[in-house]
């Protein structure tokens, strides 16, 4: 028997615990598919109905939001506060949305206030990528990428306004009359946190966003305020949670899984096996990022580089040369800013050292 791996997008409620519930909200044209936004009911008649992430604010996710919470006997302006964990449009732009409806009131990492002001600015959220695939070597995906943005509509920046609150790593808030802790685990985006629910000790969840995914690993430093090493503090923020208790993981994308500890070790892994076939296709001659991720396979259906739409090649290339930055801080490649005849300020080439 065959097990449906997307099942988890359905819009359907799913009770995790007492006073949890796992809400599954429609993406436009995402091969994601769907994020999960969790609620959390008071106990009895005292607290206020929080939401873990908001959701991209279109119709369709609205819809269902509403639908869902209905569900539940529950309305969406009764929705008090929404705990977001990173500045991505599908996580954070319904928060906001409902905020200018109905007044509630929205929490963000403080790492993510870098991006939020670039994308206040001229900046659309994409100029530290483009500048990053002509430092890769990748200036003809570059032009493609200006291209396309150029033809794109771009979100509607009161969709990222300022939050109200910044959180902040180890900070205790009251959710509904749950325990929860922030934790600061930086590498998706700078500012990402996730949540460890502390209300009982036999069963302690972990609200992960995007950190840790069950099904997929997560883009590394994609995010307006980019800036080198994310790769170097998303596992780092892996090993922090792999050296706390194990829980039940409560993921953005994917279902409800038993074990966080699990999956950082499957992450990890995966990681490690990169920066090995990274490290010898260098060997073997290929010196920048975009002939590196162009002689890999990607996804877990092995596609070639040249198979993927544009904003897929964009992330392989960057996430190829983020392992490269590591790769570099181990010794393992040397890593050298060239001045490039094609007309690019600098191209970043490697050697094996």
């Amino acid at each position: 028997m065959t097990t449906d791996r997307h099942a988890w997008s359905r819009p359907e409620l799913e009770r995790v615990a007492p006073g949890v519930h796992r809400l599954p909200l429609p993406l436009p044209s995402d091969a994601l598919r769907a994020v999960n936004v969790y609620l959390l009911a008071p106990r009895g008649t005292d607290g206020e109905l929080t939401l873990v992430d908001g959701g991209w604010a279109i119709d369709a996710s609205r819809d269902v939001l509403a639908r869902l919470l209905g569900e539940l006997g529950v309305e969406t302006p009764e929705v008090r506060r929404f705990l977001v964990t990173h500045v991505h449009r599908d996580h954070y732009s319904q928060a906001v949305a409902l905020r200018r409806e109905h007044g509630a009131r929205v929490s963000l990492g403080t790492g993510e206030r870098d991006s939020l002001e670039r994308i206040q600015g001229p900046d659309r959220g994409f100029d530290a990528q483009v500048a990053a695939l002509d430092r890769a070597g990748a200036q003809a995906l570059a032009d493609e990428v200006r291209s396309w943005l150029a033809q794109a509509e771009a979100p509607p920046a009161e969709d990222f306004a300022l939050p109200d609150d910044w959180l902040v790593d180890g900070q205790r808030l009251d959710a509904g009359g749950r325990s929860l802790r922030v934790r600061e685990t930086p590498g998706h985006t700078r500012g990402h946190v996730v949540f460890v629910d502390e209300t009982t000790a036999d069963r302690t969840m972990l609200f992960a966003g995007d950190h840790v995914l069950p099904h997929i690993t997560p883009s590394i430093g994609f995010e307006p305020a980019a800036q080198p090493g994310a790769l170097t503090r998303y596992l780092s923020s892996l090993a922090a949670l792999r050296a706390e208790p194990d829980r039940l993981l409560l993921p953005a994308h994917g279902p409800v899984a038993p074990s966080v500890h699990a999956r950082v070790d499957e992450l990890v892994a995966h990681h490690d096996r990169r920066l090995d076939e990274i490290a010898a296709a260098v060997a073997s001659g290929l010196p920048t990022a975009a002939e590196v991720a162009g002689a890999i396979r990607w996804t877990r259906r092995e596609h070639r580089l040249e198979d993927l739409e544009t904003f897929n090649r964009m992330l392989a290339v960057l996430e190829t040369d983020a392992h490269l930055e590591v790769l570099a801080a181990q010794g393992r490649v040397a890593r050298v800013a060239e001045p490039d005849g094609a007309g690019s300020d600098e191209v970043v080439r490697h050697t094996a050292a």
